[in-house]
């Protein structure tokens, strides 16, 4: 099966979304160089090292990919590197959110969403919308387009939390609203998700450090950042979890601790691209407002990963 061409149209069709990308999925970070351009021979590499890796599906244009000093041109060309390096191997999900929801809707529209297998939008940073207006927001948005929506609930980004009630009252009310990424942090709202959403509606953690815990609960899967530099162990566990096999999943999860706390410890996605840089997948360059990591922390990436080494895991 290739993936280039898959659509939901409603909830019915063949293959249900949460199927689709039931496992890990990667959110992608965007390689530059030292110009500051675009790296697409990076982010090529990028896409077979995850893929390779056993990663179930990846996410272009979300957070990790810097996506807020993206220009529009850049975007575009970014989606369309990652289309042509996935080649149909695993599903898409391309990232459009934002404040102003006009400018996300419009910003859909020019995306060459009929590849995808959905589109993953991050609820509104800034403004602190109260629920009715995370509610009509994601309303106007899922009524711009036939193509699958994903919420993506990020407190600690976007200074509001979407609160259970309002996911499900989604879930419920639109047909093309098919799943959410849950980056609360709070196990009871996940739970409340999980019991009250509609069955085919998919649920996956956005916070790697919980998220075997989270599938221990019922989660689809993950939407990942550590999945860009351990996409074989990190994705392994996420399997194993999946299949109940939480001894052995544990045991993986329980190796990779500190790696997640390393990929956070002063900013995403200045963590992951000093791990992928160590790997020698990308360069070691950001954009402005966010800076490599600082020198000690540096170094301690580079000595986790020789431990890594050691220890068997895949790094």
């Amino acid at each position: 099966m290739t993936f280039d061409l898959v659509r939901f149209e409603t909830r019915n069709d063949l293959y249900m979304l949460k199927d689709l990308l039931r496992g890990t999925g990667v959110a992608l970070v965007t390689p530059f160089d030292e110009q500051g351009a675009v790296d697409f021979k990076a982010l090529e590499r990028l896409v077979h090292f995850v893929i390779d890796g056993g990663v179930n599906y990846v996410v272009t244009l979300g957070t990790t990919g810097e996506t807020p000093t993206l220009s529009k041109e850049e975007k575009r060309d970014v989606i369309q590197c990652t289309f042509s390096s996935v080649a149909a191997r695993v599903p898409v999900v391309i990232g459009a959110g934002g404040n102003n929801t006009p400018h996300v809707i419009e910003e859909i529209a020019s995306f060459p969403v009929e590849k995808a297998a959905a589109i993953l939008s991050a609820s509104p940073y800034y403004n602190k919308p109260s629920q009715e207006g995370i509610y009509q927001h994601y309303k106007a948005i899922a009524e711009s387009t036939t193509r699958p929506i994903i919420l993506y609930n990020v407190p600690g980004r976007t200074g509001s939390n979407m609160t259970a009630e309002t996911t499900v009252r989604l879930a419920r009310d639109f047909a093309n609203i098919n799943g959410i990424k849950e980056a609360s942090g709070n196990l009871a709202q996940c739970m409340q998700i999980l019991r009250d959403a509609p069955a085919d509606f998919m649920v996956v953690s956005g916070d790697d450090n919980l998220a075997m815990a989270q599938v221990a609960l019922g989660m689809d899967g993950v939407i990942s950042v550590a999945a860009n530099c351990f996409p074989k162990d990190f994705s392994r566990m996420i399997s194993l979890a999946l299949g109940n096999d939480f001894a052995t999943a544990r045991t993986l999860s329980n190796r990779l601790l500190v790696g997640y706390d390393l990929l956070f410890a002063e900013n995403n996605p200045a963590g992951v691209k000093a791990f992928l840089a160590e790997l020698g997948i990308i360069k070691n360059y950001l954009r402005l407002p966010v800076v490599p990591l600082s020198q000690g922390l540096h170094q301690q990436v580079r000595t986790y990963l020789g431990t890594l080494r050691e220890s068997g895991i895949h790094a």
